[in-house]
């Protein structure tokens, strides 16, 4: 999958159906990623518009060189950036979201294994919490990772070593069993 930049290059030369299948695919992902730093959802649904909308009038600073949904991420992570110098987070966030064919107990057991691992995850000092959403959840590659986050791939590495060893070590006190 070339994650957007097939269907924006058919946006640069002329078909603007092409642009709504780019924000089809991308949005939710983008949206969820910025809210891992705004920590709000309505905030974070208008930094992914404001991303969308600089692609649209900076048509050609994308260059193809990474894949059009790391572009979207790290002008994202840079807006993100922006709106927390200027005003702090006030709501956050958490998932929701089930299929409905488990039964009660199950869900009830995912949704509290859900919520104890994303306090983990809170506990976690901010750049840990972000290298593991964009590796694990956006399943972005070391290198996209590392451009996101304006790092490299060895401190990324470093991260994620070390987030998954203070995860460890924050679920065993919390005794939960995934």
């Amino acid at each position: 999958m070339d994650n957007g930049a097939c269907s924006y290059r058919r946006y640069l030369e002329g078909d603007e159906a092409a642009f709504e299948d780019i924000v089809n695919e991308l949005f939710d992902n983008l949206v969820f990623f910025i809210n891992r730093y705004v920590h709000d959802l309505p905030t974070a649904e208008d930094l992914a518009i404001d991303t969308f909308t600089e692609l649209i009038v900076h048509k050609r600073r994308y260059d193809f060189r990474v894949s059009l949904k790391t572009y979207l991420f790290m002008i994202g992570r840079s807006r993100a950036l922006t709106f927390l110098k200027r005003r702090k987070p006030t709501v956050p966030y958490e998932a929701v979201g089930e299929p409905a064919d488990h039964s009660f107990e199950e869900l009830l057991l995912r949704e509290e294994q859900k919520q104890l691992v994303n306090a983990a995850l809170s506990r976690l000092p901010e750049e840990m919490r972000i290298a593991v959403h964009l590796i694990y959840f956006e399943e972005l590659s070391y290198e996209e990772a590392a451009r996101v986050m304006k790092k490299n791939r060895k401190q990324v590495d470093n991260l994620l070593y070390r987030a998954k060893k203070e995860l460890r070590i924050i679920l065993r006190k919390e005794e939960v069993l995934l």
